[in-house]
């Protein structure tokens, strides 16, 4: 300890002129304007006596055990200095290290830290991108009272930007440039404008802009790129051009702001606008793509499914000089593959084998599940599969199935799949051809997966069934996927006992059945109205803890009201409440349906009343449906109480109530209480539709009110509802009822200037009408209009 001790005393002399150094070194600093890093984070004067001094501390916090309160840190404490803090801080490759380094000195009495050990302990924590340091570390900043120069205050923004710190950074920009304690220069404002472009506030960019150039400082391409990348962030094209244009006029365009506009461009699906800049900026400025412009925009032009112009920059950049690698060839073969571009796909696969790229098994893979010809499968797979290991010669002979299968070739995959098992002939196939695809590969799951699946899909299904159990013949393993699959298909064609006969297998294969599994069989006894079996299968599916799904409980439920068995399904309903299920609003508004449809109102209605005893809240359809009902039985009252109901539950009626409601009062013969209606539906902001209209019209007519219902008529067409055929048979049907056979034939003509045919019905009304007002040449042209329509049907 004591040769230690010895060590640092003969340190103390050149320790104290560093000090003195550094002092002097900040002040005369204070208003340096630099705009490179190198400039700002000014490298500190190691000398031989403060080295020693950085490599110990280095030592102490780098070794374990380690201690805060070790004896050689208490006496090295009084010989910190900036320069020594800045240089321990940049030696250190754990931020956890350097931030407790950091955070010791600045607790030893006697030192401070400068702006650059803050810049170093921030470019320490923004590398490790560690916000939550960095962020406090900021906010402890802004707390102090020492000199900043303008570039060391902007490297501190940028290190709080590049991790999406703005409102930190541009707390602590406002913070310094109030307390004076630094002039922010244009290097450090062009570092708040980069920071702000990240997050993409337009408006906060524009304002820091404007400020910066009404104080005086120079404006540069380093001020105008974040402001082109915050435009573009934010879609304001426009504006984004404006800028850009400004900086080619004062001839600041280079690669690097061409990449940021055309990069954005392409990230926000603009394709054709950066085509063309492409084109624009080679023909005016003569700049061309770098190597990472291409592959970004290769890349974000086939994600935009751009897949011409992505092609139109490959060719583009390989005559530039550029040789693209396999990742450009990967997503480009990819895309052509999806689009079915079969022979561009296979283009490119042969350009990589000019430039001496060999297609990888993604590729490969990629092209032989699209391929049509067998002779294209062969010609990529009798290079490829003597240096594949069984698992990508594996991926590769599933590719052929698939390709088969996805091309339609069902039978293609299905043969070659059986040779391969050798349980089969070779079909279609050359037997070279055979050899070479099936060699050393044994079928997998995915095989048999590949090949079921296209068999169900072409109703091939006994073929499927087959290929499924000769599985246990080669020891291959089943899958739930295949077992649904194939129950799901069963069920589809209606083949019952084989999804029960699979079930079982499925079970004592050790598989656990899905609620996809129980679902398919449920939909099949369901699609059979089998009451009885859907119930066994939902008492299983509770055991189980599926769900039954309600699109199919919902059909059952609609083919037994179809059948006239309304009662049964409500008794399916309450069994399901007893297995323990509640059954969704919308079986039991098919219940209600089919109550009603057999006119047993009183049971629809207890059916309604007890689910909302229930805690179930009908929606505006059921009560539509309920509404309709009563309205059809005359119990008007009933109904207005329901819709009073609806109001009560938060639940606003439609227009299809309303006229529910108004056609029941005028089939009532109670006109008035319908017009009432009508009003109370329009303040209510409800817009009748034709159906309202013509249901008034006709309930006016009849009332002896033709005079209103012409009016209402007018209303209508003001308001731009147009009548259509029923409401003009309605009209004049109505008139001629109230005598006004005139007005009728009126109508009439208009009707058929529209080219709308009446039904004869209309005809007969009309002659009669005219005969009561000894109209006889008209009843007469009338009557001959009736019979040439009757002749023509």
């Amino acid at each position: 300890m004591a040769l230690y001790r010895n060590r640092i005393l003969k340190t103390t002399h050149h320790i104290t002129l560093l000090k003195l150094s550094n002092q002097n070194f900040i002040n005369s600093t204070i208003y340096t304007n630099g705009h490179d890093l190198n400039l700002i984070q000014t490298k500190p004067i190691c000398t031989n006596a403060n080295r020693s001094t950085v490599e110990i501390l280095i030592s102490v916090f780098t070794k374990r055990p380690f201690s805060l309160e070790s004896p050689e840190l208490q006496e090295l404490s009084s010989y910190l200095t900036p320069e020594i803090v800045e240089t321990v801080l940049k030696s250190f490759k754990n931020w956890r290290v350097a931030h407790m380094f950091f955070n010791w000195a600045s607790n030893q009495k006697g030192y401070a830290h400068s702006c650059y050990t803050y810049n170093a302990m921030a470019s320490i924590l923004s590398n490790a991108r560690q916000n939550a340091p960095l962020r406090a570390l900021a906010l402890n900043l802004s707390n102090l009272q020492f000199f900043w120069t303008p570039g060391a205050l902007g490297y501190f923004i940028r290190c709080l930007g590049s991790q999406g710190l703005v409102k930190e950074a541009i707390d602590l920009f406002d913070q310094v440039k109030s307390s004076r304690v630094c002039v922010p220069n244009s290097y450090s404002y062009n570092c708040l404008l980069e920071a702000i472009s990240r997050s993409g506030d337009v408006g906060l960019i524009e304002i820091r802009f404007n400020e910066m150039r009404d104080l005086g400082w120079q404006i540069d391409k380093h001020t105008l790129t974040p402001l082109l990348q915050c435009y573009c962030n934010s879609r304001e094209f426009e504006k984004a051009l404006g800028v850009f244009d400004e900086m080619r006029d004062k001839g600041w365009v280079d690669a690097h702001v061409l990449t940021t506009l055309l990069v954005s461009f392409s990230k926000l699906g603009e394709v054709d606008r950066a085509f063309e800049l492409i084109a624009r900026m080679e023909k005016e400025l003569n700049i061309s793509l770098n190597e990472k412009t291409f592959y970004v925009l290769i890349h974000g032009f086939v994600k935009e499914s751009r897949v011409d112009k992505a092609l139109h920059l490959l060719d583009k950049m390989r005559r530039t000089g550029y040789v693209p690698d396999i990742s450009i060839y990967d997503v480009l073969i990819g895309c052509l593959c999806k689009n079915k571009e079969i022979d561009k796909a296979l283009m490119l696969c042969n350009q990589m084998r000019e430039l001496g790229m060999t297609p990888d098994v993604k590729i490969m893979s990629m092209l032989l599940s699209c391929l049509q010809d067998e002779r294209d499968m062969i010609w990529l797979l009798e290079e490829k599969q003597a240096d594949l290991d069984l698992e990508k010669r594996m991926l590769l002979y599933n590719s052929v199935l698939a390709g088969f299968v996805n091309n339609g070739s069902v039978n293609r995959a299905y043969h070659l799949l059986k040779v391969t098992i050798g349980n089969g002939t070779n079909g279609d196939f050359e037997a070279e051809n055979i050899l070479l695809v099936k060699e050393n590969v044994c079928p997998d799951t995915t095989s048999f997966q590949i090949v079921i699946d296209g068999l169900c899909k072409s109703d091939k299904l006994d073929l499927a069934l087959g290929l499924f159990f000769e599985m246990d013949q080669i020891g291959c393993k089943r899958s739930v996927l295949l077992f649904n699959n194939l129950i799901n298909c069963l069920s589809i064609a209606d083949r019952l006992n084989e999804c029960f006969d699979l079930l079982n297998k499925m079970k004592e294969s050790g598989f656990q059945p899905t609620h996809f599994t129980f679902n398919s069989i449920f939909g099949c006894l369901c699609r059979r109205g089998d009451v009885a079996g859907a119930l066994d299968m939902v008492r299983e599916m509770r055991v189980h803890g599926h769900k039954p799904w309600i699109k199919y409980y919902t059909l059952l439920v609609k083919k037994l009201c179809e059948q006239g068995r309304a009662d049964d399904a409500r008794n399916f309903l309450v069994n399901m409440t007893q297995v323990g299920f509640l059954p969704d609003m919308v079986a039991y508004s098919a219940n209600i349906y089919g109550f009603l449809k057999t006119k047993e109102l009183d049971q629809a209605l207890e059916i309604f009343r007890e689910i909302c005893r229930r805690g179930y809240c009908p929606d505006v359809v059921a009560y539509n449906m309920i509404i309709n009902g009563l309205c059809k039985a005359k119990r008007i009252l009933e109904a207005e109480d329901a819709i009073n109901e609806m109001f009560s539950k938060g639940l606003v009626p439609s227009v299809v109530t309303y006229n529910f409601l108004i056609d029941g009062w005028c089939k009532n013969g109670d006109i008035d209480r319908a017009l009432l209606c009508f009003s109370r539906m329009v303040e209510e902001e409800l817009e009748p539709n034709i159906i309202t209209y013509t249901t008034l019209v006709d309930g006016l007519c009849n009332s002896q009110k033709a005079d209103h219902a012409l009016k209402l008529w007018t209303e209508m067409e003001h308001k731009g509802c147009a009548p259509n055929r029923i409401a003009y048979m309605a009209l004049i049907h109505g008139l001629c009822k109230c005598g006004k056979s005139d007005d009728a034939l009126l109508y009439l003509q208009k009707m058929e200037d529209k080219e709308m045919t009446p039904d004869p019905f209309v005809y007969e009304a009309l002659v009669d009408a005219l005969m009561s007002n000894s109209n006889t040449i008209m009843a007469q042209e009338v009557a001959e209009k009736m019979a040439k329509l009757t002749n023509t049907i």
